[in-house]
């Protein structure tokens, strides 16, 4: 397989538009097909993924493109029209976990366009892109894609051009692949207006299930840390929904928060790893003469963090995995029909605990107690995000702004307090001055961030007591 990120811009040009004078070398004229894939439910394009088969010039591959937040991650292999290659399926475990894929659309690109800068050079492909949606030979409709994607140039490149080319007369796009444009898959709307606190937390429910389903593929492939973060958070975000909701929910979803904890606890090993990696990896750049030895600290953590990711790829490959997600699935479309008050009292009781417990904290709290009370803060961050939903106000923003400062806070004093324990315990006598001066730098983030502590728990407390005490 091969692995690409690609950073994009499309726009829709006008009937007669014409591309402006760039200056660069124009692209040689293409004409690929390509068959689109999906499940019988378009999970793929519900989750802003697509699959596809590519002819060109008699040759096929496979390619599967993930969302990211800076772009899409492409994944390459050959292969024939049997299937997608067993690589490829294996990313997609949780999707295809009800059964195979079937062929959606096939559409034919006629590809014309210039690249900016040249060979020498090369920022950006311009591309127009002629498709039609064919059914076998024939051709079911037509639509014309103007695409700026990155060669070697920078975001502000993709910028700079789509004004070139919005003054020519394009306009702004959705930014949908081509095959989420043709199959029109509705995406989940915002809860209307006045919706009742049921449509509210099933509406929160479902934008953390699609969070899961749509991030799960970059957990299996990888290379970027941030599929996993996300995933992570999806996965607080609904055991904190699931908890905030008790009182108007019951025992409805206690099933689905048990295995939420089992999930929860696969995946944080290998997410605080990353956390720990990164913060090392800059801090041994530092170290000078002793940078060889906090690198071999590194390489020991980097082997640890393969064996619990392997550990996290087969609770994920596990039925499991994919019985919580049935199960999330079936508790957001069969929640309780219940007349249930609105969600500010929710958040203004997380609040109440979340300020009983910083009461209870001594002068200098331990460790411990400090990364529990970023917990309380956590809920009482979500549960104010519940009574967020369809409403506005500076007062609840201010209160989230600062809650969130408050876990950053901490987070980082925790961050810090597992780095200093890791070094310890790789770094032994082998590698001592680098432990020593590691742990140093540790310490004094430790320090710092309970500097901070006070005045950032005092601040999430005072807006929260402003937003929801009334």
């Amino acid at each position: 397989m091969e692995t690409s990120i690609e950073r994009e811009l499309k726009l829709e040009p006008p009937d007669d538009f014409v591309l402006p004078r760039l200056d660069g070398d124009r692209l040689d004229a293409r004409v690929f097909t390509s068959t689109y894939y999906d499940t019988t439910t378009r999970s793929l394009a519900r989750a802003g993924i697509t699959l596809r088969r590519r002819v060109e010039h008699g040759l096929s591959s496979w390619q599967l493109k993930l969302p990211r937040d800076d772009g899409r991650a492409e994944i390459a292999a050959p292969g024939g029209p049997g299937g997608p290659p067993d690589e490829l399926r294996a990313l997609l475990a949780a999707h295809l976990r009800h059964g195979g894929l079937e062929s959606v659309a096939t559409l034919r690109t006629r590809r014309s366009g210039v690249r900016v800068g040249g060979a020498d050079h090369p920022v950006a492909d311009v591309t127009v892109d002629a498709v039609d949606i064919l059914e076998g030979q024939k051709s079911l409709g037509t639509f014309v894609e103007l695409e700026i994607e990155l060669v070697e140039g920078e975001p502000a490149d993709l910028e700079k051009l789509g004004r070139i080319l919005r003054k020519a007369g394009a306009k702004r796009s959705d930014g949908r692949a081509k095959i989420l444009r043709v199959l029109d898959v509705p995406v989940e709307a915002s809860p209307p207006a006045g919706a009742t606190t049921l449509e509210q937390v099933r509406h929160l429910l479902a934008a953390q299930l699609h969070e899961l389903e749509r991030h799960d593929p970059g957990v299996r492939l990888g290379d970027d840390p941030e599929d996993l973060h996300r995933f992570r958070v999806a996965t607080r975000r609904t055991r904190a929904i699931v908890r905030a909701t008790r009182p108007l929910l019951g025992a409805a979803l206690a099933p689905l928060a048990e295995e939420l904890k089992w999930l929860a606890g696969v995946l944080a090993p290998v997410r605080d790893l990353d956390v720990l990696l990164a913060n090392l990896r800059a801090e041994v750049q530092t170290l000078g003469p002793d940078a060889p030895g906090g690198e071999s600290i590194v390489a020991a953590l980097e082997e640890k963090r393969e064996r619990v990711h392997d550990a996290m790829l087969a609770a994920l490959a596990d039925e499991r995995y994919f019985a919580l997600l049935d199960a999330f699935a079936a508790a957001v479309a069969s929640l309780p029909n219940l007349d249930a008050p609105a969600l500010r009292p929710l958040a203004a009781a997380a609040l109440r605990k979340l300020d009983r417990a910083a009461r209870r904290l001594p002068a200098d709290p331990p460790d411990d107690e400090l990364h529990a009370l970023r917990i309380r803060a956590k809920r009482a961050r979500y549960a104010a995000e519940l009574a967020a939903v369809g409403r506005s106000g500076k007062k609840l923003a201010r209160y989230l702004d600062a809650l969130k400062s408050l876990q950053d806070v901490i987070g980082e004093h925790q961050d810090a307090v597992v780095a200093e324990d890791e070094v310890r315990r790789v770094g032994g006598t082998t590698h001592a001055l680098a432990a020593g001066r590691l742990v140093e730098r540790q310490c004094r983030i430790r320090r710092e961030r309970r500097r901070d502590f006070p005045r950032a728990l005092d601040l999430a407390l005072d807006r929260g007591r402003r937003a929801l005490v009334r």
